[in-house]
């Protein structure tokens, strides 16, 4: 009992021995962390913003959340126009201080960052934190009416831009299916007058091949033609004669007759010599 009791004693030593140190050792690189700040401020003084940024990250590497530190690398990016680097230290400043004041600067200067990147939103965002951890500070104020007036200009321009796209795509659209319509009836057109050509050419083709035939077929059979032609005489008809034609026959007969006994007068009557009158 007394062996634990003693152990239990040691284990304590130990554990105090080791925090005791571990507090040495964060007191030691607190006191390098500030003094890197105090080099880092009078560099920045100096207007050498990079080597203040150096400084300002030894810093850091001391005592990660040492506000301070964080804050002052920002305005040393920042000074540097290293905007998209100075933001996130704002807000780690902004999260690790421990006054209102202080983080009302670290979201004033973070919104500041978002204004130069053109991050109107964000800025809208940080400027209102800034209020709400310091209200009556008309400088942060002012910059967030010009942040959101900014940001109402650019979702305009998007929406704007938006719709001359939505446009442009419609009239693109609507001509690309005017030249398929065009394209379209022309095919159509084309391939009507082919038909209208193949139909022409068909008959046209029809029409020699039919005289072709009717031809050849004259040339290889011209009885069959003339028995064709005799076909279409018209036949005598067989039958009585009527009274009529017998009369108009037996006129023609005896007209004929008379015509003929006309004629052998008029030959005996040529055939006499004519009387000559003498003066002697």
């Amino acid at each position: 009992m007394k062996f634990l009791q003693n152990l239990l004693i040691i284990c304590l030593m130990l554990l105090s021995s080791s925090t005791v140190l571990a507090q040495k050792d964060s007191i030691a690189l607190q006191r390098k962390a500030r003094k890197m700040v105090r080099q880092g401020n009078e560099l920045y003084q100096q207007k050498k913003y990079t080597d203040a940024s150096v400084a300002y990250r030894k810093a850091l590497d001391k005592s990660s959340f040492y506000d301070k530190a964080s804050y002052n690398l920002g305005n040393a990016l920042y000074e540097n126009k290293n905007y998209k680097e100075a933001a996130p230290q704002y807000e780690l400043s902004a999260k690790t201080a421990t006054s209102k004041f202080a983080k009302a600067e670290a979201y004033h200067n973070l919104g500041n960052s978002m204004m130069e990147t053109k991050n109107y939103q964000g800025a809208v965002d940080a400027f209102k934190n800034s209020l709400r951890n310091n209200p009556n500070d008309d400088e942060t104020r002012y910059n967030l009416a010009v942040a959101q007036d900014k940001l109402e200009k650019e979702k305009q321009k998007n929406k704007d831009d938006k719709n001359k796209d939505n446009k442009d795509k419609k009239d693109k659209d609507d001509k690309n299916k005017d030249k398929e319509k065009d394209k379209k009836e022309g095919d159509d057109d084309k391939k009507k007058e082919g038909d209208d050509d193949k139909e022409k050419k068909d008959e046209k083709d029809k029409d020699k091949d039919g005289k072709g035939d009717k031809d050849q077929d004259k040339k290889q059979d011209p009885k069959k033609d003339d028995k064709k032609d005799q076909k279409q005489k018209p036949k005598p008809q067989q039958g009585k004669m009527s009274p009529q034609q017998i009369k108009q026959l037996l006129e023609s007969l005896n007209n004929e007759e008379k015509k003929t006994q006309k004629k052998m007068n008029a030959k005996k009557a040529k055939g006499k010599k004519v009387k000559q009158e003498k003066d002697w």
